[in-house]
């Protein structure tokens, strides 16, 4: 059985002392038999901290009986904000809890959180792990990660006024917060009282350390675990973010690559953090070959799930075009991509329904292709583009960037990239691992801000899984 003198020496050794401000997550079992109770655990923080320090624990839930203990002192200030509350006791209690509600934030700036760094203070994690670490949410918070959620509530102001108040940038599910032990280690000290491992952390040098690496990788606190939803979605959001933000283009998949059923598409779209799907094939069969009705049905799941119809490709025209154009338009579809053999008659008729068209190479020398193309453009009220299949390009023959975009000059008319690769024999073959020059041909793209689509597995096979086909995407860009 250990007491408040054996308590208090040991966060001594550790380094506390007179003055100090410290934020404790905590767990009474973990120390083992207290004689004195939580009580005594707590007046062992005081009397090492005296009056001239600060005690504070999260009071947003039920957090254990140590955090009950502040909460219910005659002396705890309690923090006035309904989420990531704290209560206080000490010199600062009143100047780090105040105003805690007016904050843009839960966690973030002008918050107890970070004014506890602001006067270099401490967060101790007494018998319990990172996951605790509250202070993990203010960081996620200032880096304003785009994972990241609202949260709204109803409360009364310490003024008795009734206001409704939503907080940005507010946490969700699961992080991977118990991995960070390393990364902190330079702002950690640890020992032991009673059964309890003990971290003390010095919270500007937590703050310093965790911001850096976060600027580099908004994923550091999530895990790998692709079996890990939460974590899965979260990384999706940060993919979908930096597309938006740091891209010019529109990113896209093949259906035919996303999955065989819609909802496992929509799935896998989802946790891609892609927001626009590619029509070809769904169970596996074209898609203008499934009735009105059953497309249309399709199309509103994935206009709920939050994902637009890029375009429908169509790898031959049907001898029915006004019946194409019809189901088109009918089921709300706004693009069709046609192959630019003899698509002229569909093209016009899909034009003059008001669909937008575009033509993609099949097995054309860039010089045919770009001669057939000005003359479907010749003959049509509409400019159509083109849509850049590299693979067609190398089963003419031709090396996609060096030869087949700069004889045919499609700079010009360029619609949309598919981003696939294959080597001569037609083998499909990852990215940057085939003939496709797909590396350079997004690179030149990106270096004129190009604002059409780039369609992951789009006119042709990927010899992975979407979340594959995303992994080699990314590390194209990372790469250039």
């Amino acid at each position: 059985m250990i007491n408040q003198k054996n308590i208090a020496d040991g966060l001594r050794a550790l380094g506390l002392k007179e003055g100090d401000i410290v934020l404790l997550h905590s767990s009474l079992l973990s120390l083992g038999q207290v004689e004195g109770g939580p009580a005594a655990v707590i007046d062992a923080f005081l009397n090492v901290l005296t009056e001239k320090g600060t005690l504070l624990v999260p009071v947003f839930g039920a957090l254990g009986i140590l955090t009950d203990e502040v909460k219910n002192r005659p002396n705890a200030v309690i923090s006035p904000c309904p989420a990531g509350t704290l209560a206080a006791i000490g010199k600062d209690a009143e100047e780090l809890c105040r105003d805690h509600w007016k904050a843009d934030t839960v966690h973030g700036q002008n918050t107890p959180y970070t004014r506890i760094a602001e006067r270099n203070g401490y967060i101790c994690l007494l018998g319990v792990d990172q996951d605790r670490n509250t202070t993990l949410h203010s960081v996620e918070a200032l880096l304003e990660l785009p994972y990241l959620g609202n949260v709204t509530r109803t409360f009364a102001t310490p003024e008795g006024e009734t206001v409704t108040k939503s907080w940005k940038y507010y946490p969700g599910p699961h992080r991977d917060f118990i991995g960070l032990d390393p990364l902190l280690e330079a702002a950690t000290v640890q020992g032991r009282i009673g059964n309890a491992q003990v971290r003390l952390i010095r919270a500007k040098e937590l703050y310093e350390i965790a911001l850096a690496v976060g600027k580099n990788d908004p994923a550091f606190v999530l895990c790998d675990n692709p079996a890990c939803a939460d974590c899965v979605r979260q990384r999706a959001a940060i993919f979908r973010a930096r597309i938006e933000r740091e891209e010019t283009f529109r990113l896209s998949a093949s259906a035919r690559l996303a999955g065989r059923y819609v909802p496992e598409i929509i799935e896998n779209l989802q946790n891609a953090g892609i927001q626009y799907v590619e029509l070809d094939y769904i169970q596996g069969k074209a898609w203008r070959t499934w009735g009105r009705e059953k497309l249309a049905a399709w199309i509103a799941e994935f206009n709920d799930a939050g994902i637009a119809i890029s375009a429908a490709r169509c790898f031959s025209v049907p001898d029915d075009v006004q019946g194409l154009v019809d189901l088109a338009v009918g089921v709300g579809i706004g693009r069709l991509l046609l192959p630019l053999n003899d698509s002229r008659m569909a093209a016009n008729a899909a034009a003059n329904a008001g669909l937008e068209v575009a033509y993609f190479n099949t097995s054309q020398p860039a010089i045919h292709a770009a001669a057939k193309l000005e003359r479907h453009r010749a003959t049509a009220d509409e400019q159509f583009g083109l849509v850049f299949n590299p693979a067609g390009f190398v089963l003419a023959g031709e090396m996609p960037f060096l030869q087949s975009f700069k004889l045919g000059r499609f700079v010009k008319t360029l619609a949309q990239l598919d981003v696939l690769d294959q080597t001569w024999d037609g083998a499909p073959k990852k990215l940057a691992m085939g003939n496709s020059e797909i590396k350079e041909l997004i690179s030149i793209l990106r270096c004129r801000n190009f604002n059409g689509f780039m369609a992951l597995g789009g006119g042709g096979t990927y010899p992975g899984t979407l979340r594959e086909a995303v992994e080699d995407f990314t590390y194209l860009l990372d790469n250039m």
